[in-house]
């Protein structure tokens, strides 16, 4: 049996305005976002399943009190009072938001706070000012039972300022309650007019000295409604991410590890014996802005180093010029034979 609806209005009846306006030609205007399980690149936080892990392949790493930390891609943290431990960890996500991965803090005596966030570029969210956003994530804390959550905007585009001297302006902040249960949670943040600059999402708890702390499928878009986590293919995210930062060395291999060698080392072969030979790097994505740049010998991992690999020894390195798109860096002042190769693995930041 078929049948048809014939109207050219769908509006829910708690609404004011038409859900969805149908014209004659064929076309559907939506008075609103059309929602899905699918993407629809709704969620401005970029590596939000926490699935990215280029600086630590998923190795734990020691957070320091009162410093900033990188940790899986796009994410930074911080403690104070003391050290706490930081990992991407395996978890099956909850029932109505599942994920591969989740990032786990482990906590210790004399910890007064521990803080994870994520500074969105103004570019990706300008659009988000003067309106309604949501902020949806989902948490567990097998101690405590507060994870608070701050929204700021930056004062100047995308300039934060650092840990010490913040160059923000809070937006609005509230809590969750949370349960040892990983549990999806979400809330509505009215965006300032102002708020054209970049935009910040802090969570934070108080004195994690024992226990756990998990957080993953963190997401915030546009609207007052929490859809689901929208899921993105593992390629665009590893893209999405390398725009911040990038490395030479094999998924799964962090910097200066020397488990994946001379895979993918930018390398060349000497022309002619010279003490300054040069490797042209080129970066897979154009990263945000002229990156900090370290450079590794594949052989031993150690910073600062390139590898004569026909001479089995590594050689001071140095990085020359560089920018979006790529960089060159070189011998210093070692003499390198004539058909001799050289090759250095690298990590590029762009951060914000």
């Amino acid at each position: 049996m078929t049948a048809t609806l014939n109207t050219t209005i769908i509006q829910n009846a708690s609404s004011s305005t038409p859900n969805i306006t149908l014209d004659t030609a064929g076309n559907a205007l939506f008075g609103g976002m059309p929602y899905g399980a699918s993407s629809f690149l709704r969620n401005r936080i970029i590596n939000g399943s926490m699935g990215i892990d280029q600086r630590n392949a998923g190795a734990s790493q020691t957070i320091t009190a009162a410093a900033l930390a990188y940790t899986v891609d796009r994410w930074y943290a911080y403690c104070t009072g003391a050290n706490v431990t930081g990992q991407r960890v395996t978890s099956s996500g909850t029932t109505v938001s599942p994920s591969q991965y989740a990032y786990q803090f482990t906590g210790a005596a004399s910890v007064t706070a521990i803080g994870f966030a994520q500074r969105i570029e103004a570019v990706n969210s300008y659009d988000l000012a003067g309106s309604t956003a949501t902020l949806s994530v989902n948490l567990s804390n097998s101690v405590l039972t507060t994870v608070t959550w701050t929204a700021y905007y930056a004062n100047t585009t995308d300039t934060f300022g650092t840990l010490a001297s913040p160059t923000v302006t809070q937006i609005a902040t509230g809590t969750f309650t949370v349960t040892s249960t990983l549990t999806r949670y979400s809330t509505n943040i009215s965006i300032p007019s102002a708020a054209t600059t970049g935009i910040q999402i802090l969570f934070t708890v108080g004195a994690q000295t024992s226990g756990t702390w998990v957080i993953g499928n963190v997401q915030l878009e546009a609207g007052s409604v929490a859809t689901p986590f929208e899921r993105r293919q593992i390629t665009n995210e590893i893209v999405l991410c390398e725009r911040y930062f990038q490395t030479s060395y094999d998924f799964g291999n962090a910097p200066g590890s020397t488990g994946s060698g001379s895979n993918g080392a930018p390398s060349h072969v000497v022309e002619a014996t010279a003490n300054y030979p040069s490797i042209q790097i080129i970066f897979r994505t154009r990263m945000r802005v002229q990156p900090t740049m370290t450079i590794y010998s594949p052989n031993t991992g150690a910073s600062g180093k390139i590898y004569s690999s026909n001479a089995s020894t590594d050689v001071a390195g140095v990085v020359g010029t560089n920018g979006q798109s790529g960089a060159t860096t070189y011998v210093n002042n070692t003499t390198i034979a004539v058909a001799f190769l050289i090759q250095a693995h690298y990590s590029a930041v762009a951060e914000l």
